[in-house]
């Protein structure tokens, strides 16, 4: 489920998956340059027993193995770009060199884990810390906006897009909604569209942020929720340590049988809905 994290290792999923690219990557290039030759010796076959025309075409859909490099190379340098990860820009292109060349690398297997462990753990605090600051700020900020309403101080707020007129969601309820996940900086990480509509959740399996700030709406309404990572995942679950979740809410149904038994359901079914971000954190 990609936003339930199932193991505490897991919270360094998008730093580890840069080192995981890296070997990936890595085979990718070495494999493209033997398809490269192995392409050449069935062209120059080819060439041998075919008319010119056929010649031709071929060339004409022939793949510029230069460009396709640079941008192999411009895709890697932009993956590069991780918060709290500097790394050498010359020592990896020299690295890539050697390790083409057959040359040893200047770490062992141990060595290197043990040191990109290291440097992993530290981008992990920075960039918690950096986001908690981040947090803070912006409740004490927002606070002072017009039509913010403040449920729990410096925790959780929300404010009310539009009215609804319908029946009211209450506590321990599993209300049908649709809904926008965003971070802070306005990226969305997950949608009930995405879902194929709306989904239900049952507010007793939820982060507490989520059950607090959706309780009180009214079918129909559309609310936005701001929250605190100490109401949210913390630096828990397969979302950016520490960061402040958003939630564009609209409340379907105040409450749907839908969401009976679906914790139950859950651990029997292969379905990976996104909606599992939802559930409650695991300490």
């Amino acid at each position: 489920h990609f936003f339930n994290w199932r193991s505490t290792m897991l919270k360094k999923t998008r730093l580890v998956a840069l080192t995981s690219l890296g070997l990936f990557l890595g085979y990718c290039a070495l494999q493209a340059a033997d398809d490269k030759i192995n392409t050449s010796v069935d062209t120059d076959k080819h060439t041998s027993t075919t008319t010119p025309a056929t010649s031709q075409t071929d060339e004409s859909k022939a793949i510029d193995m230069k460009k396709l490099s640079e941008a192999f190379g411009n895709f890697i340098g932009r993956n590069l770009q991780t918060p709290g990860l500097s790394f050498d820009l010359e020592g990896i292109i020299k690295g890539i060199r050697e390790g083409a060349a057959g040359q040893p690398s200047p770490l062992n297997e141990k060595e290197y884990e043990e040191m990109m462990t290291a440097v992993q753990e530290k981008a992990f605090k920075e960039m918690s810390s950096a986001n908690l600051n981040s947090a803070n700020e912006f409740m004490v900020k927002n606070k002072q906006e017009s039509g913010i309403v403040e449920v729990v101080p410096g925790k959780l707020q929300y404010i009310v897009l539009k009215e609804g007129t319908g029946a009211t969601v209450e506590t321990h309820s599993s209300p049908k909604i649709n809904y926008t996940g965003k971070y802070l900086d306005g990226t969305v990480f997950g949608t009930s569209e995405e879902m194929g509509g709306p989904i239900t959740i049952p507010l007793d399996q939820t982060i507490p942020g989520f059950s607090k700030g959706i309780v009180g709406m009214k079918e129909g309404e559309k609310r936005r929720l701001y929250v605190h990572p100490d109401l949210g995942y913390g630096t828990t679950g397969q979302l950016p340590p520490n960061e402040l979740l958003v939630f564009d809410i609209e409340a379907v149904k105040a409450n749907s049988d839908e969401g009976k038994g679906r914790q139950g359901a859950d651990s029997d079914s292969d379905n990976d809905g996104d909606d599992d971000f939802f559930l409650e954190k695991k300490k």
